[in-house]
């Protein structure tokens, strides 16, 4: 109505209105009724924004790689972009009246690719690919110093690298080089393996090998124990059967001495009682021999002297005629004798 408008900007824009080339308002989330034919507004959006990219680069090894991600970034000084970039809105507020606010997302991601650019040319492909993440954070860090987006207010909050591809042929190669290398680590865990079954049953049989031979050497310990108690044994038995041999070998010659000296007290009897007879019959050689043995007769019993009468009549029976023998000379000798 004659040319007055209501505007209402959300507390993430930054509003500022200008008259004959002068701000006279601004701020974040104004709303107020302005003049259309004498104001222009200016909307500066401050909230995050989330720009995608992907782009082509050449590694330190003339390899391409596609790399593949997304800046989020946000304006941190709406009067500084301002100067810089249209942000004028319509007269009706319907929208800007050039594209430049929409190019803005470009701008910074032509600025992550320069940064990109720089990083990804001084290393070989295999490293980028391995390194991505050190990638990010090379890049991120030559983006807080990057002169164009500082002069404009805009920080970059999070730089994401969702993909790092080679070209498909040098994906192919990396690929059967990888392939190989697994292959090849595969078949080094199977010799491994097999290498670590054969050093076991190794150590397995050397320790039966063991076994046997502690058990065949206590064996032998056993049998030398036993040997040696054999051997102490006999030993004694020996010892014992000496010392018998040698007790009777003394009892022996004991008895041999005891017989000797037997033999000779025998002798020297005999010696003794044969000097003595030869003495007697030195005394009695010129002695008649019925002296002798009328002296004889003188101390025998009377029954030695009845024997010898009738030694004498037997001599003499050629010269006897008859012979008469009382009864009481036969009971006087039957007498005697029992």
């Amino acid at each position: 109505m004659f040319g007055f408008r209501y505007i209402k900007a959300n507390p993430s824009s930054f509003l500022i209105q200008f008259r004959n080339g002068k701000s006279v308002r601004e701020g974040r989330g104004l709303s107020f009724f302005y003049f259309a034919p004498r104001s222009s507004l200016v909307l500066v959006p401050m909230q995050t924004t989330d720009a995608p990219f992907i782009f082509k680069e050449v590694s330190n090894d003339y390899q391409e790689v596609t790399i593949q991600g997304q800046v989020t970034f946000r304006i941190i000084e709406p009067e500084a972009i301002a100067g810089l970039i249209d942000f004028t809105l319509k007269p009706d507020g319907s929208g800007y009246v050039s594209d430049e606010p929409v190019k803005l997302a470009q701008r910074v991601v032509n600025a992550v690719q320069v940064q990109v650019k720089s990083v990804v040319q001084r290393l070989p492909l295999q490293e980028i690919l391995r390194l991505a993440d050190q990638l990010v954070k090379a890049v991120r860090e030559n983006l807080k110093s990057a002169d164009g987006l500082r002069v404009l207010g805009i920080e970059v909050i999070e730089l994401s690298i969702l993909a790092v591809k080679p070209n498909p042929d040098t994906a192919r190669a990396l690929e059967a080089k990888v392939r190989e290398t697994i292959l090849k680590e595969a078949d080094d865990a199977i010799y491994t393996r097999r290498n670590a079954a054969i050093e076991q049953e190794r150590g397995i049989k050397s320790n039966e090998l063991n076994t046997e031979i502690a058990v065949e050497q206590k064996k032998r310990e056993i049998r030398e124990t036993q040997m040696d108690a054999e051997r102490a044994v006999l030993e004694k038995r020996q010892l014992v059967e000496r010392e018998e041999m040698e007790g009777r070998v003394t009892l022996e010659e004991k008895k041999q001495k005891l017989v000797e000296l037997a033999t000779e007290n025998t002798k020297r009897e005999a010696a003794a009682r044969a000097y003595g007879i030869e003495a007697t019959m030195k005394a009695v050689a010129g002695v008649d021999a019925k002296v002798l043995q009328a002296l004889t007769l003188g101390t025998s019993d009377p029954s030695v002297l009845i024997a010898l009468a009738f030694q004498g009549l037997a001599d003499n029976a050629q010269r006897i005629g008859e012979l008469n023998i009382s009864p009481d000379l036969l009971r006087q000798l039957m007498v005697k004798k029992g």
